[in-house]
């Protein structure tokens, strides 16, 4: 049974534990770091875990095996590194950093001290994206010329202005670290790494400090195009969509796909849902029981947060940025 500690046990947080605790015969949360432990008696007493203030006293816990980050964007690179040397795993939120060069050293930190870290992309775990990738990666569709893809909902109406996200700096491009990086990840683990990205992304309906509307259009080293749009005041909405020289597949939610063919035939597949968070800390488990340092591929991570990094530097400019 891995042991961990979470890392900040606001909502997503809270989420996390719930999701395996007392259920899951691979992982248990063992201890919570929250600036305020008194304010989080209720989530102790819930979950049966251990409070404390300092991130320090889970490093140096020997009876914690990894650790699971769900603070503040620009914490996650100092944090990760942290844990790296006190040789504990790491389970990291997306967005991973915020820039390419803090994640190529977080990166490097995991690979030197031989630790398991897997990154919270959760929507790789949901049925129909995986049967997706399978088809995609089977030549099923042809060859694969362009996705879509937009992943929106109407958190900028739920966000106080003094909240940590409710800023330039903690969400820059808009939704892209709260909800576009997801779509941008699907991508390039479809597409391969992002290469170009030109973006638009501009604040149009709310008052806090963070675009509410960002789309952009991308090129991937396997040659494919991309177009994804992320908006923050808008309908809970996923989508991403495949086109291919033979067929396109597109999926909608967690539990289904279209399969259509070149006359636009389509066939519905239907997938039971399950606990997509559950499904990544078992992930996250078994990787490290089986010896598995990076449960995503390195180069896909970093490239996930340089394209993130590249769409709002896109979007000062007004001009196409290159990934190299």
């Amino acid at each position: 049974m891995l042991r961990v500690a979470i890392c900040g046990a606001g909502h997503w947080g809270t989420r996390l534990i719930e999701s395996v605790q007392g259920t899951s015969d691979k992982i248990r949360f063992v201890a919570a770091v929250t600036r305020d432990p008194a304010a989080r008696r209720p989530l102790a007493e819930r979950f049966g875990v251990a409070l404390t203030s300092n991130f320090a006293d889970v490093l140096k816990d020997p009876a914690i095996n990894a650790v699971v980050l769900a603070t503040p964007h620009s914490q996650h690179a100092d944090e990760i590194a942290a844990a790296a040397a006190a040789r504990k795993h790491v389970f990291v939120e997306k967005p991973f950093t915020l820039t390419r060069a803090s994640a190529e050293r977080a990166i490097e930190a995991c690979r030197k001290a031989g630790i398991t870290l897997q990154v919270g992309f959760n929507r790789r775990y949901m049925p129909a994206y995986a049967e997706m990738k399978r088809r995609v990666a089977a030549g099923e569709i042809g060859a694969l010329r362009h996705i879509e893809g937009n992943f929106s909902g109407p958190a900028s109406y739920q966000t106080e202005p003094g909240n940590w996200r409710s800023n330039q700096l903690e969400s820059p491009g808009g939704s892209m670290t709260a909800r576009g990086c997801h779509v941008l990840d699907a991508m390039v683990h479809l597409a391969g790494l992002a290469t170009e990205v030109f973006a638009l992304s501009e604040r149009l309906q709310h008052e806090i400090d963070v675009d509410d509307t960002t789309s952009c259009l991308l090129r991937f080293a396997g040659g494919a195009t991309g177009t994804l749009a992320t908006l923050h005041a808008a309908t809970r909405f996923y989508r991403l969509h495949a086109f291919g020289s033979e067929g396109a597949l597109e999926l909608r939610g967690d539990a289904a796909l279209d399969l259509s063919d070149l006359e636009g035939n389509v066939r519905r597949l239907g997938f039971d849902a399950i606990d997509k968070e559950r499904a990544e800390l078992e992930a996250f488990a078994d990787a490290i029981s089986k010896g598995v340092n990076f449960v995503i591929a390195p180069e896909e991570i970093v490239n996930v947060v340089a394209g993130t990094e590249a769409v709002a530097a896109s979007a000062r400019s007004r001009q196409a940025v290159r990934i190299d």
